[in-house]
């Protein structure tokens, strides 16, 4: 079965830092797919010499409608996220979708521990908007770590909301060395697991 191909044009960039960005898109339809929190689409990405396909997280709820958001950073020698990073406003893209099972369409019945790394919040983020718009009295928690503060994409979205909702703690993590992921699988091991 061949998947539909939507066209959306880029109404806004935004850099959250010099090798992370954000692409505001809105189909020429005018209407995205349905979608859940955490799916991604799979843009084409036609270089010199091929098409590749690459997923993006949509980095925003459903709820908020369209322009949609998809957050990347730069990869070293990567001709995708190269050629993301160059799309100015009003070039239009192509991509399919939404896809994906990591998603969140209503809260659990129990804490949430949300852990994530640099650009990885993408899917979390309107996940966690999702659960903290259910009403529950169970905590959810966000581990948010990287190697730098300014990876750390949407800190004060996300300070914002953990002032408005008493059962959401935000812990953010800035390690400056290799001992990110050990301390990160420690301070989980700790905190959740034992």
């Amino acid at each position: 079965m061949e998947r539909p191909i939507y066209q959306a044009r880029v109404e806004r960039i935004f850099d959250h830092c010099a090798d992370t960005r954000s692409l505001f898109l809105r189909t020429l339809s005018g209407r995205l797919p349905q979608y859940s929190p955490g799916m991604f689409v799979s843009v084409t990405i036609p270089l010199a010499n091929e098409v590749r396909v690459r997923p993006y997280t949509i980095a925003t709820s459903p709820e908020d409608g369209e322009p949609f958001e998809l957050c990347f950073n730069l990869v070293p020698n990567g001709h995708g996220a190269a050629w993301m990073f160059e799309r100015r406003i009003g070039d239009l893209l192509d991509f399919t979708g939404p896809f994906g099972a990591f998603t969140f369409e209503r809260a659990p019945s129990r804490e949430i521990v949300f852990i994530a790394e640099g650009t990885a919040i993408a899917p979390i983020r309107p996940m966690l908007h999702r659960a903290l718009s259910q009403p529950a009295a169970y905590p959810i928690h966000l581990l948010y770590a990287a190697h730098r503060s300014d990876h750390l994409l949407y800190r004060s979205e996300l300070e914002s909301l953990s002032r408005a909702h008493p059962r959401f703690g935000f812990e953010p993590l800035v390690v400056n060395d290799d001992s990110l992921y050990q301390r990160l699988l420690d301070e989980v091991q700790h905190r959740w697991i034992a």
